[in-house]
């Protein structure tokens, strides 16, 4: 067979048939003009390392992700044609890759499950049911009341293959479903899709997995490499072409022949024994995390040079044990000694003498391979001198001399790998902690690695900590640790174990020390379920189709309703919705006022006569200015503005009084600190108020009648705010600028959340519409808003005095528009971006600039002109701080805002059908 056109031979028509599919990411090929028909009602399996294109190939069956070249066909229609999407999304399950990728953590079982009915229309009653059958066809039963970021890595998986099969698909698509997930709960999963498959003979499955031995167990294979077809067959078709007996030495032979040049079998030599003590010793370790044990009672002892196999499900405590003995983290309880000295938490002695490498990918993207090198070895502080040296080294041994000078980001991953493990031993460590280092990578690739470490631990002495799921790895280590829920089930060299269980297989012992263990304990990885599930049908097709088609309010329904319940289990995002509103308003409230008191000045009086001490007495007789010590020179009034000491120097001349009894004019000097000129201004209107009531009174002492000033006398009164009190503007604006900024920012986050955690996944692969999903999505963030604003009212009347003086029932429904605008610009900032940092901060600019500058909170929308005044007149919060201020100060009601309201009703559609537009149905 040849990667050309294949076909699954004579039969029934093909399930999905591939025609020219190509698709690039970037500068990346990860489907290279792949045809390929896969049979009907048939579980097909894809194998191959990550990045060879088997997700992105899943995806595009599934309508998740956009089309770009070629032709995709399932269930008798174009995946390319959004109608037809639709219509089949009913009868399609997807599983994303990676953990739960489409649950939602904060959510119990029974409500993830409740989510999906709601999401594929089915009514209360069946809904149910088919929750009931499933929990129990799974063993889940137990546990409806879980929340789902508590359960294992298997129940995990089984939770989200629920989810996918509630609504009785036609066709299952998994993507590595168990990767990371122990031998046991591989094997119960298995046996469960084999159980449905017996009630549901005519649903077909797609699989992409990393385990070759899992892959013998299904029909018809698709082997993958660099976004080709390999081969396809049946997995005794594919070893009988290359005369291979297993799957994964098949695998090597259809790689190209430059990718498989000087492959060999793995020889591991016997380990010399070291003197001295052990490298670690781990006496009955214990770490707990609040009221959850990770480490239980762990003891054991490696010794030096020795490679140590860690092997169990995510979550087992792996991690944290190797935390724990190299000094990342303290114990809780026990001790652990590493080379003979006990470690201490924090020791950065220790960890120099400690390498470790992640399971993701840790090193900089856009530092090339030299770069990588030379930096790390800086930060261990390696000598000058030695660095050029080390690094060369490293490179020759490593495998790197034609990577060199190539940035890591764009490495193959195998590469990858091999950087990722000499940046960890670039500083000569005596051991190495490395978490699942070979996940996804090719079998060649993995090979190439162990001779490394095996060259590592034989000829230089370095103790390794190795954690993996792979069964054909842990029996290259010296020993390995089983271990389950915190606990070492056993600890032995892989041969040993297989005997003592009296197994065949490392993988078949593992299980029955794992089944040994459930029983025992309260898991959640029940036994497998003897009783084929009894599933009742689901609607007809018919059915599903018409009511995937069209508006669903109970859609709507189910995002608001997941939306508010992981809103309500998020302590800080509610406390920073509520708290941190009451908080701000607070601030701003008494923070920032313009009104201007308590002015400080001080006098250079040049004439010390009865006549300029009255005249000064009417600024020191003044609220709003407090006096300061007397001037006595020019350079000290300089001086004194400059630092700030007083805003305001007034200057008597000699001869004031002389003049001012002899009818004369006397001039008086005022220098006032113009820095800021709203200050400033005010400071000059109290002063020629100062100076006219002064000559008032004098006038009236002197010829018993008032001075004509002016032919016409101009006396200011204030329609509005009497008092002219800046706290009751204040106010009514804070309260708009808090409903534009906390809102829009929490519902932005909301949406983009869901693209980083993966969830996002269910709006393009379930019948919910984009118009369900955004509105789903605001309506608690609209509630929230609405309780803000309450809240805020509440303090603007009991607190600060500021009573609303108009209709609270038109400020009330002018803040639901207004609640409903911002958060529509919260969805529409998150239709386009795709992590939650963009998302805060353009939509913290994009709201806070135009809320202050551009919409009457510093100077009237009116006076705008310019560009000014068209962001003022396209902002919604100048229209709410009309409707707020009208209401608050002016007694201003429906019938004298009116237009206000339209033009915050009409924000909505246009908001809402922007983020339509801009919000994608399938990923790019």
């Amino acid at each position: 067979m040849t990667a050309g056109a294949i076909a699954a031979g004579a039969g029934p028509a093909p399930a999905v048939r591939l025609e020219s599919l190509t698709h690039v990411y970037g500068d990346t090929l990860a489907l290279d003009d792949v045809t390929l028909d896969l049979p009907a009602g048939r579980t097909v399996g894809f194998i191959g390392p990550d990045g060879v294109g088997k997700s992105t190939l899943l995806a595009l069956v599934a309508g998740a992700r956009k089309i770009q070249g070629g032709r995709v066909t399932a269930l008798d229609g174009d995946m390319a044609d959004p109608r037809h999407r639709r219509r089949v999304c009913p009868r399609i399950a997807y599983m994303p890759q990676g953990l739960g990728k489409n649950l939602y953590m904060d959510l119990t079982v029974f409500e993830n499950l409740e989510f999906f009915g709601r999401l594929f229309g089915q009514d209360r009653k069946e809904r149910h049911d088919r929750i009931a059958d499933l929990l129990k066809s799974t063993g889940l039963d137990p546990f409806p009341d879980r929340p789902a970021g508590k359960l294992s890595g298997g129940m995990k998986q089984k939770l989200g293959l629920c989810c996918a099969l509630i609504h009785d698909p036609d066709l299952l698509i998994l993507d590595e479903p168990t990767t990371g997930v122990d031998p046991l709960s591989r094997r119960q999963f298995w046996d469960l899709i084999d159980r449905i498959r017996l009630e549901r003979p005519g649903m077909g499955v797609l699989v992409a997995t990393a385990y070759m031995d899992e892959a013998e167990r299904f029909d018809f294979l698709v082997a993958m490499n660099d976004g080709a077809v390999l081969a396809t067959g049946s997995p005794a078709q594919i070893k009988d072409e290359v005369g291979a007996e297993t799957l994964e030495e098949a695998f090597i032979a259809l790689l190209p022949e430059d990718e498989r040049r000087g492959h060999r079998n793995l020889t591991i030599q016997l380990r010399q024994q070291h003197d001295g003590p052990p490298a670690i010793v781990a006496k009955k370790l214990t770490r707990r995390f609040g009221d959850f044990t990770a480490v239980d009672q762990v003891s054991f002892e490696i010794e030096r040079g020795e490679i140590f196999g860690f092997l169990g499900s995510n979550g087992c405590g792996k991690t944290t044990t190797m935390k724990v003995l190299t000094g990342l983290l303290p114990a809780s309880e026990g001790g652990a000694w590493l080379f003979g000295e006990e470690t201490k938490a924090h020791d950065l002695e220790t960890r120099k003498r400690v390498g470790y490498m992640s399971q993701a990918f840790s090193l900089y993207a856009e530092l090339t391979v030299r770069q990588n090198l030379d930096l790390h070895a800086r930060l261990f502080h390696l000598p000058r001198q030695r660095i050029a040296g080390r690094i060369e080294e490293l490179i020759e041994r490593f495998g790197l001399t034609s990577y060199a000078e190539v940035l890591a980001a764009t490495l193959p991953l195998g590469v990858r790998q091999r950087l990722s493990l000499a940046v960890a031993t670039i500083h000569e460590p005596e051991m190495l902690i490395l978490d699942e280092p070979t996940s996804g990578v090719d079998p060649i690739a993995r090979d190439s690695f162990w001779e490394l470490l095996i060259d590592l631990s034989r000829n230089q002495g370095v103790t390794i900590f190795i954690s993996t799921h792979f069964m054909n790895e842990a029996t290259r280590c010296d020993r390995i640790s089983l271990m389950h829920a915190g606990q070492v089930l056993a600890s032995g060299t892989p041969a040993a174990l297989v005997e003592q269980r009296g197994a065949d297989t490392l993988e078949e012992a593992f299980i029955d020390y794992l089944q040994e263990a459930t029983g025992q304990s309260d898991t959640g990885d029940s036994p497998v379920v003897a009783q084929p599930p009894k599933i009742s049908s689901s609607k007809t097709e018919a059915t599903r189709t018409s009511s995937a088609l069209g508006f669903s309010p109970r859609r709507l329904f189910a995002y608001s309703l997941r939306e508010s319940m992981e809103l309500l289990r998020d302590p800080i995002r509610l406390a920073v919705a509520l708290v941190g509103t009451a908080f701000l308003m607070l601030v701003f409230g008494y923070g920032i006022s313009f009104d201007v008191e308590d002015l400080t000045y001080a006098v250079l009086d040049r004439d010390q006569t009865p006549e300029s001490r009255s005249y000064l007495e009417g600024l020191a007789g003044s609220r709003y200015f407090l006096e300061r010590p007397a001037l006595s020179t020019h350079r000290e009034m300089d001086q004194r503005l400059k630092s700030g000491d007083i805003t305001l120097a007034v200057e008597i001349p000699p001869g004031f009084g002389k003049d001012l009894l002899q009818g004369r004019t006397p001039e008086v000097a005022a220098w006032i600190d113009g820095s800021m000129p709203f200050a400033a201004e005010t400071t000059l209107g109290y002063l020629e108020g100062l100076h006219r009531h002064y000559l008032t009174e004098l006038s009236r002492r002197s010829t018993g009648s008032d001075p004509v000033f002016l032919p016409a006398e101009i006396e200011s009164r204030y329609r509005y705010n009497q008092d002219f009190k800046s706290i009751f503007a204040m106010v009514p604006t804070v309260i708009a600028l808090m409903l534009v900024f906390i809102p829009a920012i929490l519902m932005a986050l909301g949406v983009v959340r869901e693209k980083e955690l993966g969830s996002i996944t269910n709006l393009y692969v379930t019948p919910v519409t984009r118009l369900e999903f955004l509105f789903g999505k605001q309506l608690p963030y609209i509630v929230l808003g609405m309780a803000n604003f309450l809240l805020m009212c509440a303090l603007a009347v009991f607190l600060f005095g500021v009573p609303v003086n108009g209709s609270f029932l038109a400020l009330s429904v002018g803040a639901l528009l207004y609640v409903t605008a911002t958060t529509g610009f919260g969805l529409l900032i998150s239709s386009f971006t795709k992590t939650q940092i963009a998302a805060l901060f353009a939509t913290a600019i994009a709201t806070t600039v135009p809320a202050v500058m551009f919409s009457g909170m510093m100077q009237p929308v009116a006076s705008l002109d310019g560009n000014a005044a068209l962001i003022g007149q396209g902002f919604p919060t100048g229209y709410f701080m009309t409707i707020s201020v009208g209401a608050f100060t002016k007694a201003l009601g429906f019938a004298d805002l009116y237009r206000d309201f339209l033009a915050l009703a009409a924000f909505i559609p246009i908001l809402t059908v922007l983020s339509m537009l801009l919000l994608n149905k399938q990923e790019r």
